[in-house]
């Protein structure tokens, strides 16, 4: 097999149990935040530390992996995952909030690392299978998307407490992971056997198509968050039970990176902005779904347009951000990105728990929506812009 569709095949791998453990966190993070805090508001500060988590390690993780590689900096984000995961059973099983945001928080340098398993995929290929590469290995989470909810469902009362037994089966999915990357051979990036000069950070992100792939990609990333992150407390306000909720997550993650298959081949055909804008009707939709109704129709709609939208949304942005930097400028162009993505994540994933207590399902929905019109009109500004240029 040829080395680099060996590696992307590696890549997709790594990104599924990547996901495996990201979806397991997203069904019981919230659930376990409500049994474990005083104030109820407050339940999903485990996502928001694993985000926060995610946030602080990004940019150091790229500026790792520009040093030591990709596999190298992988495994290093492995034993992140194998930290947390096991802070995260103890912090469980002592009834400690505090401890249970700490191990989630270190969880998120593992997810930190493992957010550039695209970006090696699209680095170690060439330009014409590029958006394919990032498709495929985004596509591996679909195995997460069905496994996650599982392995929450199977594992949520396996001992006393409830969910630390979750927490500690993701340990073992971490060691595997770490098996697979251990097999991948990512050549050194072109910037070690290039004299090209990088421009500086402020000249690559001031770029229009800089700027609009990562505000795209963030904004899809932060509705997503928002609403994903809701939905078990949602539902279980609604009387709904939890093997529901898991399976409205499930066919979220599902409807996420399911579509990978086709995506990179739509960005093809049609262009990366053609395909973001798809994926902004796609979260209008979602939208209007949640708004009608709170069955478990609703949620189960709503949840699968919410993940097609960011697919859409993310890829397209991803392949569109590859135009607007060198070689020589990828670590740093690629880390202030993953830290726009994971900073509004992180402030979408305290908001959701806040908004959800508090003002119900139904205000969250009106909230979503202004970031959804955004990102849209990024979308078409861009379009205009590239078009006029033609003209000319």
């Amino acid at each position: 097999m040829h080395l680099s569709r060996r590696n992307v095949l590696l890549l997709s791998c790594c990104q599924a149990l990547l996901l495996t453990n990201a979806v397991t966190l997203v069904a019981i993070n919230g659930l376990a935040g409500f049994a474990l805090s005083s104030n109820k508001a407050f339940a999903t500060l485990p996502n928001m530390s694993y985000v926060l988590g995610a946030a602080i390690a990004t940019f150091p993780a790229s500026m790792w992996m520009k040093r030591v590689g990709r596999r190298n900096g992988f495994l290093t984000g492995g034993v992140f995952g194998l930290a947390g995961s096991a802070l995260a059973a103890y912090a469980v099983s002592s009834g400690s909030m505090a401890l249970l945001c700490a191990g989630t928080m270190i969880l998120g340098g593992y997810n930190a690392f493992g957010q550039y398993y695209r970006f090696a995929a699209a680095d170690a290929t060439n330009p014409e299978f590029k958006s394919r590469a990032i498709s495929y290995v985004l596509a591996g989470g679909i195995v997460g998307g069905i496994v996650g909810p599982e392995l929450s469902k199977h594992t949520r009362g396996l001992w006393n407490p409830d969910y630390a037994a979750s927490y500690a089966s993701l340990f073992a999915i971490c060691l595997l992971a770490m098996t697979v990357m251990s097999f991948l051979r990512i050549p050194p990036p072109a910037e070690s056997v290039s004299g090209e000069r990088p421009r500086t950070l402020g000249r690559i992100v001031a770029q229009p198509v800089f700027v609009v792939a990562a505000a795209v990609a963030a904004l899809g990333y932060a509705v997503m968050n928002l609403l994903m992150t809701a939905t078990p407390l949602a539902m279980g306000f609604c009387g709904l039970p939890y093997s529901s909720a898991a399976s409205v997550i499930s066919a979220h993650a599902v409807a996420m990176f399911g579509p990978s298959f086709f995506t990179g081949s739509l960005i093809k055909r049609f262009g990366a902005l053609r395909v973001m804008l798809a994926g902004v009707a796609a979260q209008l939709t979602c939208v209007a779904i949640g708004l009608s109704g709170q069955l478990f129709a609703n949620f189960w709609w709503a949840l699968v347009l919410l993940g097609l939208g960011w697919n859409f949304m993310y890829i397209g942005g991803t392949t569109l951000l590859t135009e607007a930097y060198r070689p020589s400028e990828r670590a740093k162009a690629q880390g202030v990105n993953e830290i726009l993505i994971f900073t509004v994540q992180a402030i979408s994933s305290l908001s959701s728990g806040v908004l959800v207590n508090t003002r119900g399902w139904e205000t969250l929905n009106f909230v979503a929506l202004p970031f959804i019109l955004l990102a849209g009109a990024a979308v078409l500004w861009l379009s205009w812009k590239r078009a006029a240029l033609a003209t000319a």
